[in-house]
């Protein structure tokens, strides 16, 4: 299987987490944005949206978006499980997941999209007072974190799920490429921190 990647992007870099958790391998095959290169109309053919990561599977076929190409690989690899193993943990495990979709990674992005990297390409008119809001609501969704770690190990309870993925993704991105990094007063998130970014698979 192939993945159509791009150092340093995050969403590709969740989806290559969650294989390397399996042991899966994957083809990376690099698609450059700065090129965009995921805006030809050969690209398109494989992800409409014009996005990464695409898994290409053998013969041909692509998925796109990350959360559903590691569904995917849940389903052809499924141990060690990571979307969850009952009907309940893998209702909660997709609510802890959704919620940080939601209600970071939404918030992460409005800061990106109005920040001074993208600011530089020209593409977008952006808005002071949406990176104002966005940069002060990732705060408050990081003491929030830092409440909840004080009473679980994981974001999803005892244990390391797609959920603690998409997670350090995020604060990773976050912290490298929009400013936004945690507040050093809040020590349970980074405790969680220090101790899935220790995984082997989070080297990647």
């Amino acid at each position: 299987m192939k993945l159509y990647d791009y150092n340093g992007a995050p969403n590709p870099r969740r989806v290559k987490i969650f294989a390397a958790e399996k042991n899966i391998q994957l083809e990376l095959i690099q698609c450059d944005l700065a090129k965009g290169e995921h805006k030809t109309p050969e690209f398109i053919v494989k992800s409409p949206s014009g996005k990464i990561p695409v898994l290409e599977l053998d013969d041909g076929r692509c998925i796109s978006e990350s959360v559903a190409i590691c569904r995917y690989l849940e389903e052809v690899y499924p141990e060690p499980n990571l979307f969850g193993s009952t009907p309940y943990e893998l209702a909660y495990i997709e609510s802890r997941n959704r919620h940080l979709e939601l209600e970071l990674w939404t918030q992460i992005g409005i800061s990106w999209v109005n920040g001074p990297i993208v600011g530089r390409l020209g593409r977008f008119k952006q808005i002071k007072e949406a990176k104002e809001a966005s940069d002060k609501n990732t705060g408050k969704f990081y003491e929030r974190l830092n409440d909840e770690f004080a009473v679980t190990q994981f974001v999803a309870g005892d244990r390391y799920t797609i959920a603690d993925i998409t997670l350090l993704t995020a604060i990773d991105f976050a912290t490298a490429m929009v400013d936004l990094k945690p507040d050093p007063v809040l020590t349970n998130l980074y405790r969680w921190h220090k101790e899935v970014s220790e995984r082997p698979s989070s080297k990647i």
